[in-house]
This record gives C-alpha cells, sequence and structure tokens, in this order.
C-alpha cells in the first residue's frame, strides 16, 4: 500500500519550557497529521542522551527520555504546581534546545513531581516496576551510582561496583535508596505519558516509525549490566569499537566508539538480548527502522583507542540468524532496514532474504560526494523500499541543494524539474511521493521550506547537533491542507477527510 509521513523528533516540537515534549504539542502534531493524510510520524530514539546530546548515544537501549515528558500534563496530574516550574528559565533561543540549561532546570523539577508520585504511589506503578524489572532494576541503580560518582563514567568507578560485585551492589542499593526510587519514578512518568500519545496516535490512525540504534553507549547499564554480550578485555574495556570508514563526505571516517556486541556469545545464548530488545520496541513502536543494518552483515571494527577511523577493519557479523531468532521470538514485525553507506552484495542479499524494505535518500541520487551512483535515483527505486528527500543526518532540501556543486545541481534541477513556484523542496517532495516506492517520508523542515539553519545532525561533529525546534504555528492548516493535496494526488493518503482542522 502506498503511504507517506513525516519525520520529525519529539524534542522539536515548540514549547515554552525548553524542549519539545510528550505534550498538547504532540497531540496537536498528531491532529496534523491525520488533517494531512499522514499514515506515519517517524521519531528519533526517545531514550536518555549522554554525551553530545545525541538520541543514537543513550545510557539505556530500554529506558525513556526525562527531558520528554510534559511539564503541563504532571500539573494536570497533581504533582506539580505552576509556580514550580513556569517561571523558570528556559533558555532565550525558542527555535533551538539548550541542553546544558536543560540538564540543570528540568531534574529537580521532575524531582518534586517524583516526590509527590511517590508519596502516595498509584497501583501502576507497582505493576510497572514488577513489569520492566529486567530492565529497570538496573536502569535505576545505574543512575543512581552516576549521580553519586558526579556523572562518571561507569568505567571509572571503584572496581567493586564496576565489576558488579554482589556485596557491593547491596550495599549501594541500601545506600542510594531514595535516589532509586526517584529514577524509577520518572521512569514510570514518562511510559505513562508515553502510553497516552501512542493512544491518541492510534485513534487518528497514525503509526509510529521508532528508531534502535544497532548499537549502545560504552557508558550505559546496558553494557555494564551484561558485559558478557560485549567484545570486552579483562578490565571491561573494548578491543575495538563501531565505526564506518572513510568516504565522500569524511576523510577520517567516523568513529562512533560504541562497543562492539560479541556476537558468539549472542549465538551460543539464542540472541537472547536481542529478542529481549526487539520485543521491548514493539511494544512502543508501530514499525521499526533499525539503523546501520549492514553492520549485520559485516562491521566496521577500529582499534580501541585510536582516534579516527581510518585504520578499521571489516569483520563477519551474524547475518540472518539473528533475524531468524528475533522473528521465533516476537513473530513477524514491520522492520525498515537502514542500508544506506557502503554496501556489498551480501548486504543486499540479507535485506531481501529477510524481506526488509531499505531505504532511499534523493539527495544521493545526485550528489558526486556519495559515490553511490544512480541507484538512488528514483527511477531506480523498487517498490518495497522507503523513500526520503534526507534524513537527521543530511541537510535539508533547500541546504543541500545550496551547497553542492554547481554541476551537481544543475543535473538535479535538470531532472526533478526543479522550476516549481512552490520552491525547490516542494518539487523534491513531490519526486519522493510520485516515485514507486511504498513508503514516503519527508522532513518537516522541508515542508517548512527550512535551510541549513533546520538541519538536525551533521555526522563526525560534535556540539550544535539536535538542538532544531520548530516554531509555534508552524502545524498550520493551510500546510495540512496542501499536504493533504500532494498527497491525494500520489496516491498516499491514509484517512478520511476531517470535517475540520483549526490549525
Amino acid at each position: 500500500m502506498r503511504a507517506s509521513g513525516i519525520l520529525m523528533h519529539l524534542t522539536s516540537l515548540p514549547s515554552p519550557f525548553g524542549v519539545g515534549t510528550m505534550g498538547a504539542a504532540a497531540r496537536r502534531f498528531l491532529e496534523f497529521l491525520e488533517a494531512a493524510g499522514q499514515t506515519y510520524w517517524q521519531l528519533l530514539p526517545i531514550c536518555p542522551t549522554s554525551f553530545g546530546d545525541s538520541p543514537y548515544q543513550s545510557f539505556s537501549t530500554f529506558a525513556g527520555n526525562p527531558y520528554l515528558i510534559d511539564l503541563d500534563d504532571l500539573a494536570a496530574d497533581g504533582l506539580l504546581r505552576a509556580e514550580e516550574y513556569v517561571p523558570l528559565d528556559w533558555g532565550a533561543q525558542a527555535l533551538a534546545v539548550d541542553y546544558g540549561l536543560l540538564y540543570q532546570r528540568r531534574y529537580p523539577v521532575l524531582r518534586k513531581a517524583c516526590a509527590r508520585l511517590l508519596a502516595a504511589p498509584p497501583a501502576e506503578f507497582a505493576v510497572f516496576c514488577k513489569n520492566n524489572s529486567f530492565w529497570l532494576e538496573d536502569y535505576a541503580l545505574f543512575m543512581a551510582l552516576k549521580g553519586a560518582h558526579g556523572g562518571a563514567a561507569w568505567q571509572d568507578w571503584e572496581a567493586p561496583l564496576r565489576n558488579r560485585e554482589p556485596l557491593a551492589l547491596e550495599r549501594a542499593r541500601r545506600a542510594l535508596g531514595e535516589d532509586i526510587s526517584f529514577w524509577k519514578g520518572v521512569q514510570f512518568l514518562f511510559f505513562r505519558q508515553w502510553r497516552a500519545l501512542k493512544d491518541c496516535a492510534g485513534r487518528r490512525g497514525v503509526r509510529i516509525i521508532g528508531d534502535l540504534p544497532i548499537y549502545v553507549s560504552g557508558d550505559s547499564v546496558d553494557v555494564w549490566a551484561h558485559p558478557e554480550q560485549f567484545q570486552l578485555d579483562g578490565d571491561r574495556l573494548p578491543h575495538e569499537v563501531a565505526g564506518v570508514p572513510p568516504d565522500g563526505f569524511s576523510a577520517d571516517g567516523q568513529l562512533w566508539g560504541n562497543p562492539l556486541f560479541d556476537w558468539d556469545a549472542m549465538s551460543r545464548d539464542g540472541y537472547a538480548w536481542w529478542k529481549r530488545r526487539m520485543a521491548y520496541q514493539y511494544e512502543i513502536y508501530d514499525v521499526l527502522r533499525i539503523d546501520h543494518f549492514r553492520g549485520f552483515d559485516s562491521y566496521y571494527a577500529v582499534p580501541y583507542g585510536e582516534a579516527t577511523a581510518r585504520n578499521g577493519r571489516w569483520r563477519q557479523g551474524p547475518g540472518r540468524a539473528l533475524f531468524q531468532a528475533v522473528e521465533e521470538a516476537v513473530g513477524p514485525k514491520p522492520i525498515i532496514a537502514e542500508d544506506l553507506g557502503y554496501l556489498t552484495e551480501s548486504v543486499h542479499r540479507l535485506r531481501d532474504d529477510c524481506g526488509f524494505p531499505g531505504m532511499k535518500v534523493l539527495e544521493f541520487g545526485f550528489d558526486s560526494r556519495d559515490g553511490s551512483g544512480s541507484v538512488y535515483l528514483p527511477h531506480h527505486y523498487p517498490r518495497n523500499s522507503v523513500v526520503y528527500v534526507g534524513t537527521h543526518d543530511n541537510d535539508t532540501a533547500l541546504g543541500w541543494l545550496a551547497s553542492i556543486t554547481p554541476e551537481d545541481a544543475a543535473y538535479a534541477r535538470a531532472y526533478l524539474r526543479l522550476n516549481d513556484p512552490d520552491g525547490a523542496n516542494w518539487g523534491m517532495m513531490r519526486a519522493a511521493w510520485a516515485s514507486t516506492a511504498d513508503t514516503a517520508v519527508v522532513q518537516m523542515q522541508d515542508l517548512l521550506g527550512l535551510g541549513s539553519e533546520g538541519r538536525m545532525n551533521t555526522p563526525s561533529t560534535v556540539g550544535g547537533n539536535w538542538r532544531w525546534r520548530a516554531a509555534p504555528g508552524f502545524d498550520s492548516a493551510e500546510l495540512a491542507a496542501k499536504l493533504r493535496r500532494e498527497t491525494a494526488l500520489y496516491e498516499r493518503l491514509s484517512a478520511p477527510a476531517k470535517a475540520s482542522y483549526p490549525g
């Protein structure tokens, strides 16, 4: 079935409190998506962010990001008073997230809310803790220990805690009981709001596409609690770390630094960790985009301590065996394979054997820096694929067009007939919608006609990323109506027309 959707992270929604959340603005955006006839809302990972504020580097692959908890909704639940958060300085930049200020301001407010929650916890709090104990117990202890160590990475804790000696852990649980309860309370509040938002999406006929990073952060509870699942030495430091090799965009490649999975150990226990991880994701999302899919075929390993990714080498991944094991555990589920970058025939074969749609990025078809050739030109797209003008890792349509060589720009303008009075961004989106790909997803920034100031992330850079936010009123009735007409024109319409959308 032909369908379309919008890529916009929750943090990018407008709000008066420093960052987009799961509150009124998110519910309003769901109204917009329904009015515009969209099937999908694609998000970036919703897990807690760590160094660099990247949602792809998290303290936990299971937990939710406390920044996304809506404070007005907490007040409506009787857990906050307006004077406890409304007058605070949440930053002067309405169109950018100030993560440093957010870190200082958000947690004291959440502690007030959790104090009220835990003073008389509802029955569902105990149910939540029991049902999620397989990750929540370790996560709450991990975060409490990080706080007790001034935020230091777990690799820098004293050896008994670093190595999870039972007596040391028990002492920590007794000493940090109040803080452990706080972190459990935060997760309860997060997922209570998430369930409400997900239910709202379902009522409006919108399906949520989640994003699962292939790797986890080195400074995460996932590695601390399950070191046997990763390639670590006797001191629990990685032998090699993740990255990608040099390409036309980066002469040094990308050094991600994540610890690598011990695929042999995972195979021996039937991929139990991955089964649990994937089953959990499908409790949260409708569809899952798996980042860096090619790493399951073969992965790039860089010696630990290298300054760049130049000296890495390719190693064999788990291949089809992993996905067979996961499917046996959770059943067939909708997956989008992020199959971008340097690909081999074996990567294509793995994707096709699994039956997953791959990704097509329109910008790559015309950018000589990418070196991918014509596979990203629309006339080559298979039906079983998802087309994007660009993703969160790419510039906006207008920013990209201004940054490429004059020759590439001339080719794109000629091929795509970018003489539309609506602007080149609409011409590029129309090419995506008109393609034979079953699904087309566009960034909200392109619908708004933004240039590079709307870019979400520039790979291989630290600082200034993940900050973009939309202005209030971005989801207007006029834009919804225009998008609905385009969606209908290209036979991607999802829902019946609403009587009205206030915009």
